[in-house]
């Protein structure tokens, strides 16, 4: 026999009104009687009529998720972890995705299309133009900017100049002074402010070792490892190439590797590098890096946006910025001799 409300209720010992408020993710119940709700509802096996709580609340129990890049590895850790946080509380995802990047140059999304389809929105460090921030704004929804923040919208976030300075930093300390930066596009007029970031702290930790960064010691990566592995050639191939490599993620930082390995260069003998993110596959390679919260940060944006449309004033300040470590594995060295490194053209 299937469990009704009733029996939710009187093994909680609240009335059947506060288990369906609680089951619903709606205001005025607090956080342990939610918590016993969903924990004896669970135990008896209830089920909310999703269509029924539609009703009743006037809610689609969806949350938009707009991501532009759905299969690349940040992504795909920030969407798994919305998805769970959502469905933990009677939340469906609704995923947008801007999968080409050419599209993102043009007004391809409009942001009002989602009204009556959502509740809420997480926005995964996409570079949305005026217009469709602005579209964005007018649907008047509870919003969480991941990797960026936006004024007048909740933000969780990594300070990316502080990274950035951290990983340069290191290399700096192991008495790299040629250090090259496998990064974005600067010429790119997407407004990811990551890139941005993360090459201003590289340029802020050299010269505040009285070191002017080189221009060519900075190339283009694409943040995939085809294209970190494309910057690295061109490094490598320079008349005096750079000692170390900080690379803006660990999967550019994984083409440097390839790019070395088929020079025959030795790492971290003859050449250092430096990550971001801590892929998965980073401690494999033996990849030095400065491991980000990617779950946390999806899982936070989502908690902020269901506390919102509970009518709570969010546990946490409107901009998060969560902390990230350096973790020092193989590929980082003090570097050799100039005259020792040998490179092939």
């Amino acid at each position: 026999m299937n469990a009704r409300i009733e029996d939710v209720a009187r093994a909680a010992g609240v009335s059947t009104a506060t288990v369906s408020r609680a089951l619903r993710g709606l205001p005025n119940v607090s956080e342990s009687t939610r918590t016993t709700v969903s924990r004896v509802a669970a135990e008896l096996g209830y089920v909310v009529s999703r269509s029924a709580s539609r009703l009743a609340t006037g809610r689609t129990l969806a949350i938009a998720v707009i991501a532009p890049f759905m299969q690349r590895w940040f992504y795909a850790q920030a969407i798994a972890a919305v998805e769970a946080e959502l469905r933990q509380s009677g939340f469906d995802a609704l995923l947008i995705g801007l999968n080409d990047p050419a599209d993102l140059h043009h007004e391809g999304f409009d942001p009002l299309s989602l009204r009556g389809r959502v509740d809420g929105v997480v926005v995964l460090t996409v570079p949305l133009t005026g217009s469709e921030l602005d579209g964005v704004r007018r649907l008047e929804l509870p919003t969480v900017y991941v990797g960026a923040s936006v004024a007048g919208a909740m933000s969780v976030r990594i300070d990316d100049v502080a990274v950035a300075r951290l990983a340069t930093e290191h290399l700096l300390q192991l008495g790299h002074a040629e250090i090259g930066y496998v990064g974005g596009d600067p010429r790119q007029p997407l407004n990811f402010s990551a890139p941005a970031d993360r090459r201003a702290g590289w340029m802020a930790a050299l010269r505040q070792h009285g070191i002017e960064p080189v221009p060519a010691y900075e190339v283009p990566g694409g943040f995939t490892a085809e294209g970190g592995l494309a910057a690295a050639e061109q490094l490598l191939s320079l008349p005096t190439p750079p000692t170390a490599v900080f690379a803006a993620s660990d999967e550019m930082a994984m083409g440097v590797l390839v790019a070395a390995r088929r020079r025959g260069l030795r790492v971290p003998e003859d050449l250092s590098v430096v990550g971001v993110d801590g892929h998965e596959l980073a401690a494999l390679q033996g990849l030095t890096t400065v491991e980000q919260p990617v779950a946390a940060q999806g899982a936070l944006a989502a908690q902020l946006v269901l506390e919102s449309l509970r009518g709570q004033s969010p546990r946490r300040h409107e901009h998060v910025v969560l902390p990230v470590q350096l973790t020092v594995r193989e590929t980082t060295a003090p570097p050799r001799i100039r005259t020792a490194l040998v490179t092939q053209s």
